[in-house]
């Protein structure tokens, strides 16, 4: 009964932002890790921002450290990442991810995991 869903991917122009959302079900999130994976066409999956919520160790893929912020929403089961000064390179479908717990960066290292939403689209273009 576990489900994940990811909301609030869309289309901004270079330099722009967008907010994802990821909520789940079946499960509390404090007792595990979540991670945000992309995927982009001719690349391999790569974990971009993952944070273990037991803790609050948190990872970020170094193209994106600077511009995006993965959070906890406060009072939700759920998880925010925020994406600002958008690039061309950021598009790809955008899948949330949860798992037993591992650190941040093995569960962004590993792009891996064991529940999985369906992902969300965001473009970045002119």
């Amino acid at each position: 009964q576990v489900q994940v869903v990811e909301s609030g991917g869309g289309f901004a122009q270079p330099g722009g932002s967008l907010r994802l959302s990821c909520a789940a079900s079946g499960l509390t999130l404090d007792y595990y890790s979540i991670g945000w994976f992309r995927q982009a066409p001719g690349k391999e999956r790569e974990g971009v921002a993952c944070l273990s919520l037991g803790d609050g160790d948190m990872w970020y893929e170094a193209s994106v450290k600077g511009r995006f912020t993965i959070s906890r929403e406060e009072g939700e089961n759920a998880v925010t990442l925020q994406m600002n000064s958008l690039e061309p390179e950021d598009t790809g479908v955008y899948y949330c991810v949860v798992s037993s717990y591992v650190t941040a960066q093995a569960m962004c290292v590993q792009a891996n995991g064991d529940y999985w939403g369906q992902g969300t689209q965001v473009t970045v273009s002119s």
